[in-house]
């Protein structure tokens, strides 16, 4: 077969005004709704579905509700004065009633409405001083045409210069092009689940014939929705079998300098830190590379998985690189694993881009020799002349910046390198299927011992004098405080000059020299030096835009205080409370909010009140924000999927993931009989990255 799309896909893929009703000016409209393509038509399902079955009599419904019903036109009422409506009395097989015209051409009314004819009326029914009437019927139709108004009439997304009647007759023509497809869902999974064929499925979502039709849990949908899963699992799987064809290498340390480690400890692991260290131990030693998430909560100890992570690596003679995306927090990496590398003797180095000159060309020397084992750093790590002397596994900090493509690429710079990807973003389980569907997951659950609890308190904005008081108090006592400033806007800008002005009133009120500004339009230098005169102590408050949300690490400032709470989503607030609790010493994070609050915005700040676990917080934040925004679409490389409901069919996309690696797994080329029938999902789910995947395979 080859590897262009398959010739029985063409019309799906062909312009829309090959579509019957579709002329140009409507083709230009449709993208608003994402829909470029015929096969974008097929994969629009309704939204909701009207009930225009039949009536005797508007007596069978409630006011408020839709009915159907042939009526026999009675009589007419113009109206006695202009603005008054124009009134037609009609009646069914019971009752008689008015239908109401409060605009619309009485000649046109009448051509609709001839007396002593029958008409086939839908449309709402209300109840006026006791009397039934249909106000602006949305249907008359002569009797010999009722036939053309299904009993369940569907109600499809629109945008604005289309019409449902519009959409209707597009999605049925995109319907006619669909082609006898053979099935690529496993025979035993279809039987057991009693899914429809995939053509049926279509047709049963866009013509539903009951309100339960639409619902996610009809079958229709539900295969529909694991077609869209199985064929982004099934690239995912490509992306993961790609990695791991690449030819691994077996890194099995002797656990020397782990057990130095663990003997300088004051405390012990957890019981979530052991067994990830151990599924990472096992997954270098084996022939395959290894790609693998690292998730854990705000504070749950992910450095010290790390750091046993790289010591396997130089157990085997090897070397361990740890990337992170600041500067700020290379650093703080490196003041974290400084300790605990000397307590094994292992070299521990820092490369960011301020190296420059004769300590960055030594730094190179010594790294290319083998005499620096494990190297921190940020992007710098990446350039050309970076040359290690043996690297075996690569650290990645704070990733979901990062798509798939991003990580194929990095997994290319060394030979055989294993890869650990590290986040402090807990992501639920279903999100975390659909983004991280290539990579074997490790969860830390679970607080390492020493962490003190944080007070969550709100409070409103117009008490923010009080708040400064007691924050006076606070910092006589040698405390210290984070003051984060609102989100005004998407305007860096616009954020910077509300934090400069909270800037201005806090040193006003502090006295000069004790209150240091951090955002986003700093120079890097000028915000490190902030960061380093707080982190000693030098500062007593920090005024600063989000820039401080992942990662930073000053054990002394116990206090947060987030102005305009109500602006930031939960996993934002979540991070930025993570940056107190660090310390021995009782910790508080107060949310300022503007009243009045919307319910969404009261529910989202008491959530936080009441749990610091993260792994909630993010189901409660996905319900409530949706996939999209739980990860930043733009950036996170998350598929948009326009059958599934990632919050409510994670377990349809876990089903998809282990049917997809097996799939793989049995026929790693696609080359059976099913295998081809999957290359044809694929290419129809515009899976093209995945078609590219199994051709250089």
């Amino acid at each position: 077969m080859s590897s262009g799309r398959p010739d029985i896909l063409f019309p799906l893929f062909a312009g829309l005004e090959t579509l019957a009703g579709i002329g140009p000016k409507t083709a230009k409209l449709l993208p608003a709704l994402a829909v470029e393509r015929p096969r974008d038509l097929l994969f629009t399902l309704p939204n909701a579905v009207v009930d225009r079955r039949r009536r005797d009599s508007l007596r069978e419904v409630s006011p408020g509700m839709i009915a159907t019903v042939e009526v026999t036109v009675l009589r007419h009422q113009p109206p006695a004065r202009k603005g008054l409506p124009y009134r037609v009395i009609v009646e069914d097989r019971e009752i008689a009633f008015q239908v109401v015209f409060f605009r619309g051409a009485p000649k046109w009314i009448e051509a609709q409405l001839p007396v002593g004819e029958r008409r086939l009326l839908s449309g709402k029914v209300e109840m006026y001083d006791g009397q039934y009437q249909m106000p602006h019927p949305d249907y008359i139709l002569p009797s010999e045409e009722a036939d053309d108004l299904p009993g369940f009439e569907p109600v499809y997304p629109l945008t604005a210069g289309v019409t449902q009647k519009t959409m209707a007759k597009a999605s049925s023509a995109a319907l006619e092009l669909v082609p006898d497809l053979q099935e690529w869902i496993d025979p035993a999974l279809k039987a057991r689940e009693t899914w429809p064929d995939f053509n049926a499925a279509l047709a049963q979502a866009h013509r539903p014939l009951s309100q339960n039709e639409i619902t996610p849990t009809s079958a229709a949908r539900q295969r529909l929705a694991y077609d869209e899963l199985f064929a982004h699992q099934v690239t995912l799987a490509l992306a993961r079998a790609r990695v791991r064809r690449g030819k691994g290498r077996v890194n099995e340390g002797d656990g020397a300098l782990r057990s130095k480690v663990l003997k300088s400890l004051p405390y012990r692991p957890t019981g979530a830190q052991v067994r990830a260290m151990d599924e990472i131990a096992t997954d270098m030693a084996a022939p395959q590379r290894m790609n693998r998430l690292l998730m854990g909560d705000v504070g749950s100890g992910k450095t010290l998985v790390a750091l046993f992570a790289l010591l396997v690596a130089v157990e085997t003679g090897g070397q361990g690189v740890m990337m992170a995306p600041t500067e700020i927090l290379a650093r703080q990496h490196l003041e974290g694993l400084k300790p605990l590398a000397e307590a094994a003797g292992v070299v521990l180095e820092l490369l960011t881009g301020r190296d420059k000159g004769r300590s960055r060309a030594e730094k190179l020397a010594a790294l290319k020799r083998g005499d620096i084992h494990i190297l921190v750093g940020t992007h710098a790590v990446f350039q050309d002349d970076v040359e290690f002397h043996d690297l075996r596994l690569s650290i990645i900090d704070e990733q979901h910046r990062f798509g798939v493509t991003q990580r194929l690429a990095l997994a290319r710079k060394g030979e055989a390198v294993d890869v650990l990807v590290m986040t402090a973003t807990p992501i639920p389980r279903s999100l975390s299927l659909a983004h991280y569907g290539d990579m074997d997951v490790s969860v830390l659950d679970e607080k390492p011992p020493g962490r003190t609890p944080v007070k969550t308190a709100l409070s409103s904005i117009e008490r923010i004098d009080e708040v400064v008081g007691h924050l006076k108090g606070a910092i006589a006592q040698g405390r210290q405080a984070y003051w984060v400033c609102p989100l005004v806007e998407e305007s860096e800008v616009v954020d910077m000059m509300a934090a400069e002005e909270r800037f201005k009133t806090l040193r006003a009120a502090f006295g000069e020299g004790h209150v240091g500004l951090v955002h986003g339009q700093m120079a890097a230098e000028d915000k490190d030096r902030t960061m380093a005169d707080f982190a000693a102590g030098r500062l007593s408050v920090l005024v600063a835009t989000t820039v401080i949300e992942v990662g930073v690490n000053v054990p002394n400032a116990s206090i947060m205080v987030i102005e305009r709470a109500e602006h930031f989503g939960l996993a934002q607030l979540h991070q930025l409370r993570g940056r107190v609790g660090r310390g021995d010493v009782a910790s508080t994070c107060l949310l300022l909010y503007k009243p009045p609050l919307t319910e969404t915005g009261r529910r989202r700040l008491e959530i936080l009140r009441e749990t610091e676990d993260g792994f909630r917080i993010a189901e409660e934040d996905l319900a409530m924000r949706g996939a999209g925004d739980v990860l930043g679409t733009a950036q996170s490389g998350l598929p948009r999927f326009r059958v599934a409901d990632l919050e409510r069919q994670s377990a349809l996309m876990a089903l998809a993931q282990s049917d997809a690696r097996k799939l793989l797994h049995d026929d790693p080329t696609l080359k059976t009989d099913r295998g081809e029938h999957v290359r044809v999902l694929l290419w129809l789910m515009g899976k093209d990255e995945a078609i590219r995947l199994i051709s250089v395979g």
